[in-house]
């Protein structure tokens, strides 16, 4: 039984005096403590050892109030379990050395058997839920399709990701495929991270906001659709597509339970294009997060006034950035816990 069902609650849509509030990348490059692990272990090393997980999961929770704690993973194990040797590249980030460029190396990837794969997650799961006893919710996520087809098919991160949209304009057939074999492994991916004990599932969708609205109607959302409606039927899930309010109407109307908007559109334009109809996550730029932290306080009271406090979840617009003070994220996150409506 949770102590603290807040997200729960605002997952269903229920009447709140106060939204519930966790951050994205909450466990992350901000943290002293985290950077004292970094230091020690290289970043799939700490992916791949549940204790590490587990112990990364919990640092911000032993700091701010949070409703919820995500579990401390990568959307790129995915795409590993698959037979892509994605590495962690010191200043450059995720690296790919033989990227997927023709149909036979799409032929090449497998759906794997993701108990034998990508085991150490669903152990990193049962010691946290353990370790929180109940304390809060756990989420779990993964990229979606599309995400992890740029870097699968670009081999490291980009602005514009246009290999990959140039392998998908050139050979739709085997970027259809591609993709299918990576909601497939999603899939039964994120069905094991439920049955291991999360409450809540999240999907990434980083670089959504990359394709023009049709383009997302064919490349993106309907491989997320996929995933949603075999999920909801287990555990609530939230996408977070990055830069698509434009599909926010469209992605309203599906069986997702929440949607992440980020901080290019504004909270009224949010509620029109869902209908009200439900619940929104966000949508505070990360890089507010630099400003004082009373100013902080100030501008997450009027984003929770503008959002309301039923069916909305208090959150940053992506993840949390590394030169983030740790005292203006806890400004942040007792700015929601705090709030009273005048």
């Amino acid at each position: 039984m949770l102590k603290n069902d807040l997200l729960l609650k605002a997952l269903r849509g229920e009447e709140l005096q106060r939204p519930p509030v966790w951050m994205m990348r909450q466990a992350g490059r901000y943290l002293p403590e985290f950077i004292a692990l970094r230091d020690q272990y290289d970043f799939f090393t700490r992916c791949q050892t549940p204790e590490l997980a587990t112990e990364i999961t919990l640092q911000p929770l032993r700091r701010f109030p949070l409703d919820a704690a995500i579990l401390f993973s990568d959307i790129l194990v995915v795409p590993q379990a698959m037979g892509m040797n994605f590495e962690m590249k010191p200043g450059v980030g995720p690296w790919l050395e033989n990227t997927i460029k023709t149909s036979a190396d799409v032929k090449n990837v497998i759906v794997p058997d993701v108990e034998e794969t990508l085991g150490y997650v669903f152990e990193a799961i049962k010691l946290t839920k353990k370790e929180l006893d109940g304390k809060v919710p756990l989420i779990g996520f993964a990229g979606s399709p599309w995400t992890i087809l740029c870097y699968a098919v670009e081999g490291k991160g980009s602005k514009t990701f246009d290999i990959a949209k140039g392998f998908c304009f050139e050979n739709p057939v085997a970027a259809h495929e591609l993709l299918q074999k990576i909601t497939d492994t999603t899939i039964k991916y994120l069905l094991k991270k439920v049955e291991s004990g999360c409450d809540v599932i999240q999907i990434f969708d980083s670089w959504g906001g990359l394709l023009s609205p049709n383009d997302y109607d064919e490349f993106s959302w309907p491989y997320i659709e996929q995933i949603v409606n075999v999920l909801a039927e287990k555990v609530p899930v939230t996408v977070f597509a990055k830069g698509c309010w434009f599909a926010l109407e469209k992605m309203s109307q599906s069986k997702a339970s929440a949607l992440g908007v980020d901080w290019t559109v504004t909270p009224q334009i949010a509620r029109y294009l869902t209908k009200n109809s439900i619940t929104l996550q966000g949508n505070f730029d990360p890089a507010r997060l630099l400003s004082p932290p009373e100013t902080i306080q100030k501008i997450v009271k009027e984003m929770i006034d503008e959002f309301g406090t039923t069916k909305y979840i208090a959150n940053l617009g992506h993840g949390i950035l590394p030169n983030v003070p740790v005292e203006h994220a806890q400004a942040f996150v007792e700015a929601v816990v705090n709030y009273k409506k005048i």
